[in-house]
């Protein structure tokens, strides 16, 4: 049986950020005890909450490691903040809030991270803000994840450019009426994912240095993230994270080890999977989850 035991962490601007404790009871089957049981961070990304982890976090339950789910601000069980919000004010305040309760209140001494879409956004953001946590994370996993190479074609970029002043006029993408997911995203959040894609950087809103004027360069960081990074596309995300962006972004992280596969038809796989059916399926539970699972064995601690 899977439990979720809820946990409220206070941010350093004082939102309440949902992490939910992950648990399976239970005994378990002779396969599921040669895992070596491990601690596991999990959230998502934008549109949406923890139901998006939870299928695959159950999964690595049930081989008899913990997992953390993080809500982003704004949704789910987290606070709904009064002030606007961006991928980087998740990653500055809710990621280190997080972050701090593992390592400083539950003294955890083994942490892997999986995220699906913006969740592995505001991860590497996160890290190359606050570096001190990249020698405490044993590896990562991300679906579908990419931050400044969706435009692709230039018809491509019409369509992210269109989206963008239609985001502006409306003031937020209404995901509920277009099925996106249960949460609605301003224009304020989603303005940051527009203007990378768009000007194909990954650089900061915020001041790294007010002194010298200096603000962060995510991208030409992300080479001192060296934890050994398994990600994963899905042939069919043609918009959101296309496999040329996802690639992008994985080859500015910094370990040889790393691993990119594409699952498709063509890679011998069971789909050309879109950008939720990569994460959420059954046949991204039979085919991709496992190998997720061995790659958090390969660096288990």
């Amino acid at each position: 049986m899977i439990t979720e035991t809820l946990k409220l962490v206070t941010t350093r601007d004082n939102e309440q950020v949902a992490v939910w404790k992950v648990t399976a009871a239970g005994e378990k089957s002779t396969t599921h005890r040669a895992h070596k049981a491990q601690n596991i961070f999990l959230t998502h990304g934008t549109f949406s909450d923890k139901k998006v982890c939870l299928g695959i976090a159950s999964y690595l339950c049930q081989l008899g490691h913990t997992c953390y789910v993080m809500e982003w601000r704004g949704h789910g069980h987290s606070s709904s903040p009064t002030e606007e919000f961006n991928f980087e004010t998740v990653a500055t305040y809710d990621y280190e809030a997080t972050f701090c309760y593992l390592f400083d209140e539950l003294k955890l001494d083994n942490l892997h991270c999986v995220t699906h879409s913006g969740g592995g956004v505001g991860l590497a953001m996160f890290l190359v803000q606050y570096p001190d946590y990249i020698d405490k994370i044993n590896s990562i996993s991300t679906f579908a994840c990419q931050a400044y190479g969706a435009v692709t074609t230039p018809i491509r970029y019409t369509q992210i450019l269109a989206l963008k002043l239609v985001t502006k006029l409306l003031g937020y993408i209404p995901a509920k009426k277009l099925g996106l997911g249960p949460f609605n995203e301003s224009y304020y959040t989603m303005s940051q994912w527009y203007d990378w894609n768009l000007q194909k950087n990954f650089k900061s809103s915020f001041l790294k240095d007010k002194d010298k004027n200096q603000y962060f360069d995510y991208r030409a960081a992300m080479v001192d993230i060296t934890p050994p990074v398994y990600a994963i596309s899905g042939k069919g995300d043609r918009f959101v994270s296309p496999t040329r962006g996802c690639k992008l972004f994985f080859d500015n992280f910094g370990n040889a080890d790393n691993v990119f596969i594409e699952y498709s038809l063509a890679n011998s796989h069971l789909e050309d999977y879109d950008h939720t059916r990569v994460l959420m399926s059954r046949h991204s539970s039979n085919e991709i989850w496992p190998t997720v699972a061995a790659w958090i064995d390969n660096y288990a601690s």
